[in-house]
């Protein structure tokens, strides 16, 4: 219905030269106004310098809605359009759930078109803690949700393996390896001190025994960079994410990318040197102060290899680029689309999300970390404490702009007081009452089903809420917000068990009701099956 209404209050608007690029359709808060509720009336009245209602009045006045699909309109104060959706429409939708199946939900928005989401982009310096989980299946569920789109998704990570912090990561594990075989050795200032780099000594030193102080830090580097980032690809692959490209910042130094972009914005003038620095006349772009694109030391700046990346981005020819950043990024993405426009490259394409922190809590107090110092919780060992599906629907139960407060004692509880087992038990209900109507000879038949005896409210207010999950996929897509998502299937959910204490599905002394019924939650049944999948969480039969 909401297709269908769109494309004719749509038509209305241009028949009558109104704009139709607001037309905004929502779900009413109250059962009584309908099923759907329009205000384009009020949002062209100043436009258009007419009182909503009259706007309102018009704009209907020459629309012939399908009464087979509309039962009644209304205009109410103070210019609401509100539409209500006939019974025989609402339940011949139960097909389509059905005839689509694992496909339903599905939109033809991003079909012919590419898109990239970049995420986790953790340096390989230590293990993924829980502080990158939350941008790990926060971009793999949004990267879902594209897919789910029609677009053709490309996940990628990208790394910085230059510079200082891989040069001390370096010379920590070469000190690690000497204590290890007992030379004198001291970590270097700003060093790592996690035990997994003595983990990653003691491999080395089993590979290549030989190695002295003499020997180039380069070979510590290389090592630890490959064997940490075999740790991030077994985390990364425990809860359920696969990257298609990782893309190294080397590459773009070995490739001459960094000197083409200071050559360019050099020629633009927007480059001047300074105290031994080079500096980027970002306050002629409206930024307060002009930032440092190479230390006086001889090293850039992380926003100079960022620039280069996304100036490769472009030049890949994705229709739609998405960066998943966490808020300490806020300051800096502003510039690196501001070098982008000033080089004339196009940037419109280019969204970006920025998450904030976790806290972990464990009985109602934080779990204290330092990343530098090597006290913190690493991802695998949250996912060992709580299980994969948890961690997934913990990390985007929330807005990614909140912070998130991450309660282990809530997320360990096998009750329904978790949001995680609510949902799944939600799923394993209907197929056990699956089970019991076949030990009773009922099978959902929707084909065979009168779907006009579904009719009490429980039951259309489970149907309706069904039929919501191609419009919150959608609004995932357009708002990049993840978390509309687990919101709905948790309501998808409450309607179900609203239902099920309301209706008795298998009743042998009315098999059409139980057959309707049956076909009923096989709709809501493959609803909920494909919100999980989206986020990348189990649908078990039985719990």
């Amino acid at each position: 219905m909401f297709d269908y209404l769109t494309q004719q209050i749509t038509a209305r608007l241009e028949q009558l030269g109104w704009p139709s690029d607001r037309l905004q359709l929502s779900r009413p808060k109250k059962v009584e106004n309908g099923d759907w509720s329009c205000n384009i009336a009020m949002i062209l009245a100043r436009d258009l310098k007419r009182a909503p209602m009259q706007i309102a009045q018009e704009l209907m006045s020459d629309i012939e809605l399908d009464s087979s699909i509309v039962e009644k309109q209304e205009i109410i104060n103070p210019g609401f359009i509100n539409f209500f959706q006939t019974s025989d429409y609402l339940t011949g939708q139960i097909k389509d759930i059905l005839a689509n199946r694992d496909d339903f939900g599905k939109n033809e928005f991003g079909t012919g078109k590419t898109a990239q989401v970049e995420f986790v982009s953790a340096n390989p310096t230590g293990p993924l803690t829980v502080g990158h989980g939350r941008q790990t299946v926060l971009g793999d569920t949004l990267a879902s949700i594209l897919t789910w789109s029609g677009y053709e998704v490309t996940r990628e990570y990208y790394f910085n393996n230059a510079g200082r912090q891989m040069r001390l990561l370096g010379e920590s594990l070469k000190a690690r390896y000497l204590e290890l075989k007992g030379e004198p050795a001291i970590l270097p200032d700003g060093g790592y001190e996690g035990k997994y780099l003595i983990d990653v000594a003691k491999t080395l030193m089993s590979e290549q025994p030989d190695l002295d102080q003499d020997q180039d830090v380069a070979l510590f580097k290389d090592f630890a960079e490959a064997s940490i980032f075999a740790i991030i690809k077994s985390s990364l692959e425990r809860i359920g994410v696969v990257h298609d490209v990782f893309y190294n910042e080397r590459s773009l130094y070995e490739a001459g990318k960094i000197d083409e972009v200071l050559s360019i914005l050099r020629d633009k003038g927007l480059l001047y040197d300074k105290d031994g620095a080079t500096w980027f006349k970002t306050t002629e772009l409206g930024v307060e102060q002009d930032r440092v694109l190479v230390k006086s030391s001889g090293e850039p700046t992380y926003r100079l290899p960022d620039i280069a990346y996304h100036r490769e981005k472009v030049a890949r020819g994705f229709d739609l680029v998405v960066d998943i950043f966490g808020a300490d990024h806020i300051d800096a993405y502003p510039d690196v689309l501001s070098a982008l426009k000033v080089m004339g490259l196009k940037h419109e394409h280019i969204q970006v999300v920025i998450h904030q922190f976790v806290t972990l809590l464990r009985s109602g107090e934080v779990v204290k970390m330092s990343t530098r110092k090597a006290n913190f919780v690493t991802l695998d060992e949250l996912i060992d404490e709580v299980g994969a599906d948890v961690v997934r629907y913990f990390y985007i139960m929330r807005s990614a702009s909140s912070h998130l407060n991450f309660d282990l004692d809530l997320a360990k509880r096998q009750t329904e007081e978790n949001p995680v087992f609510y949902l799944q038990y939600a799923h394993a209900r209907i197929s056990s009452i699956f089970r019991r109507a076949k030990e009773r000879g009922l099978v959902a038949d929707a084909a065979g089903a009168d779907l006009s005896l579904l009719n009490e409210e429980h039951t259309l207010a489970l149907i309706n809420a069904a039929l919501e999950f191609p419009e919150v996929i959608d609004h995932c897509r357009r708002s990049l917000e993840v978390h509309h998502l687990p919101v709905y299937l948790s309501d998808l959910a409450t309607a179900l068990h609203k239902f099920y204490t309301e209706h008795k599905v298998i009743d042998l002394d009315n098999p059409q009701r139980s057959q309707a019924r049956l076909a009923l939650l096989e709709a809501v049944q493959i609803t909920l099956r494909n919100g999980l999948r989206i986020l990348g969480i189990t649908a078990p039969d039985q719990m």
